[in-house]
């Protein structure tokens, strides 16, 4: 689990610069939909980041290995869905965009799981 802990605060933290490239360096490059869509790619990124050092944290008051399973879905969900409307907002290219709710089916699975380890664990 220690290598979510790092993912988690890396991701934490390139949100926030992502965040800032977007608000500085792009605000004048993207049309207004593109703009939104990076944005959402940030909030969750950083969303999501916060979540793997939660979960990282919570496996070691009640370790499970459905934790990491939850740690990998959530991971993945980060670079699907934020790095799908990254790579369209910057490239411009459709495609991306059917990538972003396969993230999005990642989130939920990582939640879902980590809600039945945190069920399961409070027996």
């Amino acid at each position: 689990m220690k290598i979510y802990l790092v993912i988690g605060a890396f991701g934490a933290m390139l949100a926030v610069i992502l965040g800032a490239f977007a608000a500085h360096g792009l605000k004048s490059q993207l049309s207004d939909n593109l703009l939104a869509a990076f944005q959402t790619g940030v909030q969750y990124q950083m969303y999501h980041s916060l979540g793997l050092i939660l979960l990282v944290l919570v496996a070691q008051v009640m370790p499970s290995a459905q934790l990491a399973w939850s740690a990998a879905f959530m991971t993945t969900g980060i670079l699907l869905f934020s790095g799908s409307l990254y790579l369209l907002a910057i490239t411009g290219i459709k495609w991306f965009g059917p990538i972003t709710p396969i993230g999005g089916l990642c989130f939920i699975i990582a939640w879902a799981i980590f809600i039945f380890s945190a069920v399961k664990g409070l027996k």
